[in-house]
């Protein structure tokens, strides 16, 4: 294989990986926000994540139970959202913003005896034969555990929320929760169910960044992954599989620059490193106003609290 080829192959391996939290991010909040509730959450949430499922892992080198425990972790932080939002009705921008400082500072306060520690993390398994595929396989095959799960998680994501009642009931909530309280359906049950589920997988993500991407935890290790992921939730415009693409998109963009940093590069490093959110601010840019956001699919009711007595 010659240096080139070497270089592609090595820059699009570390897409795959480099890509990985901001999937578990924006899978997660595609499932919020199809029922309706806007989460800007996601930069506090994936800091519970990391920090939980690191402290699990050094402390048990388990790390199945590392997951479930960020899990957990994003599912409470979800739970106190989905209360703000569904039940109080706060602003949905307001308490999403809440839900990542209140992230941010438990994190940093639950991390700081765990700086600079290291603790078990999830190792690289090549796939028999597949792995063994000449370009294609190092890129894809040769990953950890979380990276098969968040490719896997893809499709069943897609065919759940387009080809089952399940899926359905959701996006009906997003779209019309008037219509579907009138057929029976709980709304604040869905939207509750779905903005926990939500914080549950995008914790995934910041568990990823502590457990696999690195083995050890720093104070705000997301570093702006969690706004990065608000945008791409509308770049994918609420789509599995645009999703996939969006995040290995800017996950591309993180690892390219990387690494032309590793190989000598001439330019500015600090100007490779703002690439990733020079392209956030681009897409909110050109995906910001509400007339665009229905013509790229957002849920009718984004943002907008459900209330009985205002149905007609």
């Amino acid at each position: 294989m010659n240096d080139a080829l070497s270089f592609i192959v090595a820059t699009l391996h570390a897409t795959v990986r480099a890509g990985t939290p901001l999937l578990f991010a924006v899978l997660g909040t595609i499932f919020t926000e199809r029922s309706g509730i806007m989460n800007l959450g996601l930069e506090g949430i994936m800091l519970i994540g990391a920090i939980g499922g690191f402290v699990v892992s050094y402390n048990t080198s388990n790390l199945l139970l590392a997951i479930l425990v960020a899990m957990i972790a994003g599912a409470i932080l979800g739970l106190v959202h989905a209360f703000f939002t569904v039940t109080l009705k706060i602003n949905q921008i307001v308490s999403g913003l809440a839900i990542t400082m209140l992230g941010s500072g438990i994190s940093g306060l639950w991390g700081k005896d765990y700086i600079g520690v290291v603790a078990e993390r999830f190792e690289t398994i090549s796939i028999p034969l597949l792995s063994d595929i000449p370009v294609i396989g190092r890129i894809l095959f040769q990953h950890d555990l979380l990276v098969y799960i968040s490719l896997l998680a893809v499709p069943l994501m897609w065919f759940f929320i387009y080809k089952t009642r399940g899926g359905m009931t959701l996006r009906a909530v997003g779209e019309a929760p008037e219509a579907a309280d009138a057929r029976g359906i709980n709304v604040f049950f869905i939207r509750y169910l779905y903005t926990i589920i939500g914080g549950s997988i995008t914790a995934i993500g910041g568990a990823y960044l502590s457990l696999a991407y690195n083995s050890m935890w720093i104070e705000n290790m997301t570093a702006g992954r969690g706004w990065i992921a608000i945008a791409l939730v509308l770049f994918a415009t609420w789509d599995p599989y645009k999703a996939l693409l969006g995040a290995y998109l800017f996950g591309g963009i993180t690892a390219l620059g990387l690494r032309m940093q590793a190989v000598g590069t001439h330019i500015p490093p600090d100007f490779l490193k703002m690439l990733p959110y020079l392209l956030t601010i681009v897409v909110l840019f050109f995906t910001s106003t509400d007339t665009l956001k229905r013509k790229v699919g957002a849920p009718a009711t984004l943002g907008v609290p459900y209330s009985r007595e205002d149905r007609t």
